[in-house]
């Protein structure tokens, strides 16, 4: 058995699975299906140098789904990887989304325009160089909160990327007057991040419930396959507990510490990460050594995992 999963915003650049779409039928045809679904030719944004366009919310979270879903279909129609029911996915975010569709659980349409909804509702949320978010190094989750509690900050933590990096979301104004207060504690780095919104936090409240409008129409298929959710980071086949999580996810924090160490007592030691970069491998192994993670984003990895195997 092995475990897959898939990144979210922040992992994109220019020309991410071009190999692969020029060299595998499958591959072409997924980027091609999507944009069908959507409306939006993505490969004309992926494929190209300039990638402000790339770097929108709205058009990122729908590139990286293309991507990785891209890589993984090909894999799937090569018969490089096997993934039966007892099998284990988990994504970063808007990963999560294509965890669901990779396991079967949600088709290909209707995770692409449900991600389409996402991403336009995330970029129009809330008004522009007003919030943000900002990376801290070198702090523990636990602390991160003690202190937000104790200097009664206006702050949200939004990823829990692993025992030594946290991601908090605000008001550019509060994160501002927060950074003196953090270094003054454990945090080693406070790194504001190049986004205007605060993702994962009580300020997508509003763009959540829309969102939940739209996934309480979609149609969910029953299999084994176990995902594990960011809001909850338990793992589940109940597509009712799946579904209630993921109603969750865009207004609360991504748990992805507490994710990775659930994943140990699946008894699953490999992982292979599936799309764009390879971050999560980079936070897995800050999280746990327990586990054998391979990342397929380029042709030359595959033929690196063929030849491992």
């Amino acid at each position: 058995m092995t475990a897959f999963m898939f990144p979210g915003q922040g992992s994109q650049y220019p020309n991410m699975a071009r190999d692969f779409h020029d060299n595998f039928k499958i591959a072409k045809l997924i980027f091609e299906k999507i944009e069908d679904f959507t409306s939006i030719n993505l490969r004309k944004i992926i494929f190209s140098d300039n990638d402000e366009l790339l770097n929108q919310t709205d058009i990122t979270q729908l590139s990286i789904f293309a991507t990785s879903a891209a890589i993984f279909y090909t894999l799937i129609d090569e018969n490089k990887i096997i993934f039966d029911e007892n099998s284990v996915m988990l994504g970063h975010s808007l990963g999560e989304y294509t965890a669901l569709t990779c396991s079967n659980k949600l088709s290909l349409e209707d995770a692409s325009i449900l991600l389409k909804k996402r991403g336009s509702l995330m970029h129009n949320a809330l008004e522009k160089n007003t919030y943000g978010m900002a990376a801290l190094i070198g702090s523990p989750v636990s602390e991160i909160y003690k202190i937000i509690k104790e200097n009664n900050l206006n702050l949200n933590v939004a990823n829990d990327n692993s025992p030594i990096q946290v991601v908090i979301s605000g008001k550019i104004k509060d994160l501002d007057k927060s950074e003196e207060i953090f270094k003054k504690h454990s945090t080693k780095k406070f790194i504001k991040l190049n986004v205007s919104s605060s993702f994962h936090s009580k300020f997508m409240i509003e763009a959540q419930n829309d969102l939940n409008n739209f996934i309480q129409k979609v149609n969910f298929q029953e299999n084994k396959i176990k995902i594990i959710s960011n809001y909850s980071a338990n793992y589940s086949d109940n597509n009712l507990e799946i579904i209630e999580a993921l109603k969750k996810q865009m207004a609360n924090t991504v748990n992805w510490t507490k994710s990775i160490k659930n994943l140990e007592l699946v008894n699953e030691k490999n992982i292979i990460e599936i799309g764009p970069g390879k971050v999560l491998s980079g936070l897995v192994k800050r999280i746990s050594n327990y586990f054998d993670i391979q990342s397929i984003n380029k042709i030359d990895d595959l033929k690196g995992f063929i030849n491992a195997k």
